[in-house]
């Protein structure tokens, strides 16, 4: 079983990566879908009870956010794989601005979390790590190479 977990501030392509390369095959555990931690959890724990892929799609900006989902992906002998997605500030403030509704985060927010994102790295217990970016309106995945 594997277990996905997307790195990277508001607003630059987590969301519709998931929709373009997991959709079909990884239920989405999302804190903008479910609001709240507890429901979260249950989520989780009905995706490890069931052997079911999942994909972790929140900022997950900080170590400790992500040590949540690899500890309990690894009691579960879930394969962990990381994406990071290329954080650039300024892009993703542009990109944001084309959202609307409850999809538009204040700047403020959007500039907060940058200065909060902790770069991931494989020792953090991923089995493998992408760098992903966008160029043209499509995805690029590379290998992570412990630098940005």
């Amino acid at each position: 079983m594997e277990a996905i977990i997307f790195c990277g501030i508001q607003a630059t392509g987590k969301s519709t990566f998931y929709q373009q390369h997991f959709f079909s095959t990884h239920v989405r555990i999302s804190l903008d879908l479910l609001k709240t931690r507890n429901r979260e959890d249950v989520f989780l724990a009905a995706c490890f009870s069931t052997l079911q892929k999942f994909v972790a799609d929140n900022t997950n900006l900080l170590k400790a956010e992500r040590a949540k989902y690899i500890q309990q992906a690894r009691q579960h002998k879930y394969k962990v794989t990381g994406y990071y997605f290329r954080s650039d500030l300024e892009e993703a403030i542009k990109r944001n601005s084309f959202r609307t509704g409850k999809a538009c985060i204040p700047e403020k927010g959007i500039r907060g979390a940058y200065k909060r994102l902790e770069l991931p790295s494989i020792e953090e217990g991923f089995d493998e790590l992408y760098y992903v970016t966008i160029e043209n309106n499509r995805f690029s995945i590379k290998n992570w190479k412990d630098e940005v």
